[in-house]
């Protein structure tokens, strides 16, 4: 298994993750790839510039890996944050999981981004066009498991704002 930080201040590449080939058990693959666009709630964004208390985030994002693995009983989960400045179409996030099968691929892959998302110690700040920036709060989402059709639901917590993350 080839080994790397989990938090980078360097551009993201699929290059760091074992190759599917190595996991010939595996017949679903998804990745996930999230980029800086060009707005926010109506308004033109710049950058953004994400910050982290790396020694935590690194720990809580392979604690992630491990425990989504063994829900999904998958064979490979990984996830990779980019942290420092980035400008519109760079990428922020990759997350890649194998499974035997694509149904099992597709939720550990999403589960992983979204607890790295609302878990990990990785705070974004957004710079926009009109020379004005702000951070962005995590969400308290969850997936409503009494529904069927699969859609995002928010969860009202004391301290969550209900701003949207965007990549």
């Amino acid at each position: 298994m080839r080994e790397f930080a989990r938090v980078q201040d360097q551009a993201l590449s699929l290059d760091y993750f074992d190759p599917i080939q190595s996991f010939p058990e595996c017949g679903g693959v998804d990745i996930f790839i999230g980029t800086v666009r060009n707005h926010h709630e109506g308004k033109a964004v710049k950058a953004l510039k994400y910050t982290s208390y790396t020694p935590v985030a690194e720990k809580m994002i392979r604690e992630i890996e491990q425990q989504i693995q063994e829900k999904y009983q998958v064979s490979y989960v990984r996830v990779m944050h980019r942290i420092g400045y980035l400008d519109v179409s760079e990428t922020a996030i990759i997350a890649i999981a194998y499974a035997a099968h694509r149904r099992e691929a597709f939720q550990a892959c999403e589960e992983a981004v979204e607890r790295v998302k609302h878990e990990v110690p990785i705070w974004k700040e957004e710079f926009f066009m009109d020379g004005t920036s702000q951070y962005v709060e995590g969400c308290c989402i969850r997936k409503d498991t009494a529904e069927s059709n699969h859609q995002v639901k928010h969860h009202q917590h004391e301290n969550c704002s209900h701003e949207q993350i965007h990549e």
